[in-house]
């Protein structure tokens, strides 16, 4: 074979090996997170557990009010749920008396809304349950109980995904840690049944709050909110996948959302939407007791990349189970 070539074919192969490794290098690199440079107003009524939802072609929030004071000092009964329109910042409609922590998801017509009654206590978490609120029209609710305590636990903080057997909740309780996270299924969002067995405490029994869970086949992702690490600032929200639920890994580039400037020690309370192509993650800032906002980040893809470049090929996870 003449020398050009054999010369022309190694600077091809060349530029073709040249060009793949940095193409894997960009994909191995962590995913970019962009925080807009937004935040909602601070007012008595920052909605630290929201969802924003597509339904019937409008972007709303799925919010709640509770008043300042504390988880101590709160009454019941002025706190509320709530709307927003996300393109004109009005509010839409209040309902759900006497709930909080809400998160909702949309089925085909239904927009489906999961928040805690507490509607007995004055002290946030008390031994109420979890109430499904379901509306077609935004007027006309149907309200049902679909999760209750166990053993004196307290629940909290609910996220809800659609997966090959239905439907899967995650919902956050105090017991046998404060924080943690447990399982159900269903087939219609209205039954519930505990996934026995199955408790999310991270690598070593530990605080793991706020989770919000996704499922892209085979995985179910879970942001959940980690307690306070040496080397980073605050709460901070670490990422899980699991294809079982019961064998987890880490996302090496944990964790995903820390507290910059400005956002006191906590960027907590994670809920995402895909919209027009991008990825936009609400969640909340704040000192845990005085103050807190909502500001949003935006990764320029679609959900499902977002979480699979969090867990690059050849990458070595630290591993856990939730199994009890």
């Amino acid at each position: 074979m003449p020398m050009k070539k054999i010369h022309l074919i190694i600077s091809i192969c060349s530029f073709l090996l040249f060009n793949s490794a940095s193409v894997y290098a960009q994909k191995s690199q962590k995913p970019v997170l962009v925080k807009l440079p937004f935040a909602f107003s601070q007012t008595d009524r920052v909605p630290m557990e929201n969802t924003p939802v597509l339904f019937n072609s409008r972007l709303l929030m799925v919010a709640n009010y509770r008043p300042s004071g504390g988880a101590v000092n709160v009454k019941a009964t002025d706190s509320f749920l709530y709307i927003d329109d996300l393109r004109t910042g009005k509010e839409i409609l209040r309902f759900g008396t006497a709930h909080s922590f809400a998160s909702a998801f949309v089925n085909d017509s239904e927009l489906n809304v999961f928040a805690l009654d507490f509607s007995e206590s004055t002290v946030l978490g008390n031994l109420s349950g979890i109430n499904r609120f379901v509306t077609t029209d935004l007027k006309n609710w149907k309200t049902e109980m679909v999760i209750l305590p166990e053993g004196g636990e307290h629940l909290y903080n609910t996220s809800v995904c659609r997966d090959d057997k239905g439907f899967l909740m995650a919902y956050e309780s105090n017991k046998p840690v404060s924080f943690c996270f447990k399982f159900a299924r269903s087939n219609d969002l209205s039954k519930w049944g505990k996934i026995p067995g199955l408790v999310f405490t991270g690598v070593k029994n530990e605080y793991s709050a706020c989770p919000v869970i996704r499922y892209f086949k085979p995985y179910y992702y879970v942001i959940y909110l980690h307690n306070k690490m040496a080397g980073h600032n605050g709460y901070i929200s670490f990422l899980a996948r699991s294809k079982d639920l019961v064998d987890w890994e880490l996302s090496p580039y944990n964790p995903i959302l820390e507290a910059g400037e400005g956002e006191g020690i906590n960027n907590s309370d994670v809920d995402l939407i895909e919209y027009e192509g991008r990825t936009y993650l609400y969640y909340a800032t704040g000192d845990q007791a005085t103050w807190a906002t909502i500001r949003v980040a935006m990764y320029d893809g679609l959900m499902k990349t977002f979480y699979e470049q969090h867990f690059p090929e050849g990458s070595t996870f630290v591993k856990f189970s939730t199994k009890r």
